[in-house]
């Protein structure tokens, strides 16, 4: 008997720089993924989402211009998976706040990238991620 897996919901963050879409990517350790969280008994997983975006990058203006078509990992882990949203961030500053609980921000560093550079950082399961994005953004961009 398995038990119901645990979901997080999370945010891939857009941003055109130089007419290429970028990627926003948060490192904990060796680890890179979009900015994503535990989403909590009786949450909307896309509240959720966009409160975990908020809490990790202070990023709060979010263009969800695709609507809010998302995609689901497989379980991984200790039986968790992830949900994620795609929305648009005209703003590039991003801060990684402290955190109450480690007493230090969640991620070690953020970079903006494109697909062809943040794909091969990614693991599989993220990159299926990315490679769902880029297909939404490259068949529904708009101009």
């Amino acid at each position: 008997m398995s038990a119901t897996p645990t979901l997080s919901a999370g945010v891939v963050v857009v941003r055109r720089i130089d007419g290429l879409w970028h990627y926003l990517l948060l490192r904990a350790y060796h680890y890179w993924d979009f900015p994503k969280g535990q989403v909590e008994p009786g949450e909307d997983p896309l509240v959720a989402a966009i409160r975990e975006t908020g809490e990790e990058t202070t990023l709060t203006r979010l263009n969800f211009r695709w609507g809010h078509a998302h995609v689901e990992t497989e379980p991984y882990g200790k039986n968790k998976i992830a949900r994620y949203y795609i929305a648009e961030s005209t703003d590039g500053r991003v801060f990684l706040p402290v955190t109450e609980e480690l007493g230090k921000p969640e991620h070690e560093e953020y970079l903006w990238m494109d697909y062809d550079a943040a794909r091969p950082l990614l693991v599989p399961r993220v990159q299926a991620i990315v490679d769902w994005a880029q297909e939404i953004i490259l068949d529904r961009h708009l101009g």
